[in-house]
């Protein structure tokens, strides 16, 4: 059920003028911090891989300069993305993840929004049938939306 062109995309506003922007897609193929933190043998992640979403963006504009908007937004965001993923792909998400570039970024606003660094990437990328060294590492942060989601990523019953 994975389609890895699976995405929605959002912008916020204040007002009439737009703020930030969030887009979420079809969850990474393999990153093994996430596996590990989640319990999955390979054959349960690819039944199950569908019901993560990937942050694929997240952009405060640049003349914007809010306190705390970065973690308000996203949790303004985190409350309604399943609702949304069940309304055009026709079934939930249990859980995010994104990945933070560590020499540009400190993942503040996903600490604030209580994410849960689990690891880090090993500096890869995939290109067709290769796996590419890098060595950009980024951290790995995951945020629950069911607080049985370890149960419900691991469950055939899903």
């Amino acid at each position: 059920m994975l389609n890895p062109l699976n995405h929605l995309k959002y912008i916020a506003f204040s007002g009439d003028k737009p703020i930030a922007c969030i887009g979420w897609g079809s969850a990474a193929w393999a990153v093994q911090s996430r596996e590990e933190f989640i319990g999955w043998t390979k054959a349960v992640k690819n039944r199950h891989l569908h019901f993560v979403a990937n942050n694929t963006r997240y952009l405060i504009l640049t003349w914007v300069t809010v306190k705390c908007l970065a973690s308000k937004v996203m949790a303004m965001n985190i409350k309604r993305i399943s609702d949304d993923w069940i309304k055009v792909y026709n079934y939930p998400l249990y859980m995010l993840e994104t990945f933070v570039k560590q020499d540009r970024f400190k993942g503040t606003c996903y600490k604030a929004s209580n994410w849960v660094r689990v690891g880090e990437t090993k500096g890869t990328s995939k290109k067709g049938h290769k796996h590419l060294k890098h060595g950009k590492i980024k951290d790995v942060y995951l945020y629950p939306l069911d607080k049985n989601f370890k149960r419900l990523l691991r469950n055939d019953a899903a």
